[in-house]
């Protein structure tokens, strides 16, 4: 009889422990709770990804966890501190810590596409800069990349577009064209213009596009892209079904990794090409060696000079190379020195 007016109390007391251990290993009763919670519904962020970042505030034993919403820098240098410890903790290879980066590098991809804390948006298209790359497409869906040069108050003037070729001729003068592109750590952008004048025979050949206030703000990427500029070894499979993760030890054909995300890549490479070819592509991105398999999707090629760049969508990756790309992407150790391509880097709407 007295053991049984002892469960309530040993229940109690086990509950309690519980609750005590977990409080520790979640921020303790020193962690700002109350303040930490509010402020990041205040910034509108959901239940489930306060939860991530307090995590992560607990794990970088963040002095002022609450800062975490301050930015996307404080974020990514949270998420530095983490790697750092993981790797001198040698954890990088264990499942439960890469699906932590992996939740982690989630809400840091919406942050990226939806930055609606830190960056507001444009309404017009006077408000390009130059150096934006777009993408422009011709009635029948041809599509061509070119760059901002400047933007006037009557026009804006872009680099003479790359991509398929022409008929003998041809004169962007009066085509209607549809514009996209991505403005960095914004949204993707569409609008329809009407080029003004083809200056085909000047020294720098450009176009003169109308202005549009009717930008539409839409995102239809799933994963943030980088243009980057550097070495790559690539592999021709038989078949995507003998794709693996494994570092290939051969040198492979040359080729340059002009974008980069977790859904594929963009190839610059020495000739032609055909969509549909299955290649695995290696590379090193902060002194750690990557690799991605997947379907050729797409081609730009530039006659002039022979070459091409390979749009490729890449298989499913693990949570691994997952995270050591999107570590590379998002430049978490801010170790990045590349340079992209002017002139050949990918653009996707």
């Amino acid at each position: 009889m007295v053991f049984l007016w002892l469960v309530p109390t040993i229940l109690a007391i086990l509950f309690l422990s519980g609750f005590i251990l977990w409080l520790a290993t979640n921020g303790g009763l020193g962690f700002p709770w109350v303040a930490f919670y509010v402020k990041g519904k205040e910034v509108r962020f959901k239940l489930s990804e306060i939860h991530i970042l307090r995590k992560a505030a607990v794990g970088a034993k963040m002095p002022n966890p609450v800062s975490i919403f301050s930015s996307v820098k404080t974020l990514d240098s949270t998420v530095r501190t983490l790697i750092t410890d993981f790797r001198a903790r040698q954890k990088m290879d264990d499942p439960a810590t890469n699906v932590f980066l992996t939740e982690l590098f989630e809400f840091r991809k919406k942050v990226g596409f939806n930055p609606t804390h830190f960056t507001k948006g444009i309404k017009t298209s006077r408000e390009l800069m130059g150096g934006q790359r777009i993408r422009m497409t011709l009635t029948g869906d041809a599509s061509f990349q070119s760059t901002v040069v400047e933007t006037q108050r009557k026009y804006i003037a872009v680099a003479y577009p790359l991509g398929k070729e022409l008929p003998p001729g041809f004169s962007w003068k009066n085509q209607k064209v549809k514009v996209y592109f991505w403005r960095e750590e914004d949204a993707g952008y569409y609008f329809e213009s009407k080029v003004l004048e083809d200056f085909q025979d000047l020294e720098i050949p450009a176009l003169h596009l109308a202005h549009s206030d009717n930008l539409v703000r839409s995102q239809k990427r799933t994963s943030i892209r980088l243009d980057c500029d550097l070495p790559c070894s690539i592999y021709n499979l038989a078949t995507i079904d003998l794709a693996t993760e494994a570092l290939e030890t051969s040198s492979g054909y040359r080729g340059r990794l002009v974008n980069l995300s977790e859904d594929g890549c963009s190839l610059l490479v020495g000739g032609k090409a055909k969509v549909g070819l299955a290649m695995k592509v290696q590379a090193e991105l902060s002194g750690h060696l990557v690799t991605m398999s997947g379907i050729i999707k797409g081609i730009t090629y530039d006659k002039k000079k022979n070459r091409s760049v390979l749009h490729l969508q890449a298989s499913p990756l693990s949570d691994r190379m997952r995270n050591d790309i999107l570590t590379y992407v998002y430049d978490i150790f801010e170790e990045r020195s590349d340079k992209p391509p002017k002139k050949y880097s990918s653009l996707e709407s």
